[in-house]
């Protein structure tokens, strides 16, 4: 089921306390299973901190992954293990959905963390100097001005090798494994942007095979120079 993301986002936005502040700038990296978001989040963290700030605000930059988790059980007022299946893309059976609302007084429904989850990522994204690592950012945060969208890929054969090394897979679970979380991804991401929605396409494909880490990272600053961002 598909939430109205922009009118969601509207009506939060109008009861912040913070609306006055401009929003961003921001960065969200999404990547397909074997790209390495997290190296490449950490190190343009890094990098952008020791650049001159022109046009970002005064904070250090800094890369959000796990926060986005810890920050919506917080705001749910439940233990992050209640919420732990829709970041590992896991659906609630209608049964266990069923039992868990009547055993528990601080369930929460699947709708409402996910709605949840695209507000604390506003959140970080409004605060600025902020690069989130997938969770469906890019459609969440796709009209803040000052953001840049990327999408991190290369060929299944060579992110098969990396997953099966990681995991000891062979060759065969890797593929298969990859292509099966990048769907999921792909699901979670329409959860937010809607299904087919050309609007919420990324800035810029980069290809983790044939770019260096550092030349991703390159890239990724240049794009963000050209769009005033730091």
């Amino acid at each position: 089921m598909k939430i109205d993301l922009s009118k969601y986002l509207d009506n939060w936005y109008k009861e912040d306390s913070a609306k006055n502040i401009f929003p961003g700038p921001v960065v969200t990296l999404s990547r397909e299973v074997g790209c390495p978001a997290k190296k490449i989040a950490s190190d343009l963290s890094e990098k952008l901190n020791t650049l001159k700030r022109k046009h970002s605000k005064d904070h250090p930059w800094r890369w959000i992954d796990k926060e986005i988790m810890m920050e919506s059980a917080k705001e749910l007022q439940v233990d992050s293990s209640q919420i732990q299946h829709v970041f590992d893309y896991k659906k609630r059976g209608v049964l266990e959905d069923l039992l868990l609302a009547q055993s528990k007084d601080y369930y929460k429904s699947d709708m409402k963390i996910r709605t949840t989850i695209a507000k604390v990522i506003r959140n970080f994204a409004n605060a600025g100097n902020a690069i989130i690592v997938g969770r469906g950012g890019v459609a969440i945060t796709r009209d803040i001005p000052k953001s840049l969208h990327i999408y991190l890929e290369a060929p299944l054969e060579w992110r098969a090798l990396r997953v099966a090394d990681k995991h000891n897979f062979t060759i065969d679970q890797a593929r298969s494994y990859a292509q099966n979380i990048d769907k999921k991804r792909s699901t979670f991401r329409d959860f937010f942007q809607g299904k087919g929605n050309d609007y919420t396409r990324f800035d810029i494909k980069l290809n983790c095979m044939t770019l260096e880490p550092n030349e991703l990272i390159d890239v990724i600053i240049g794009g963000m120079r050209t769009r005033s961002m730091i």
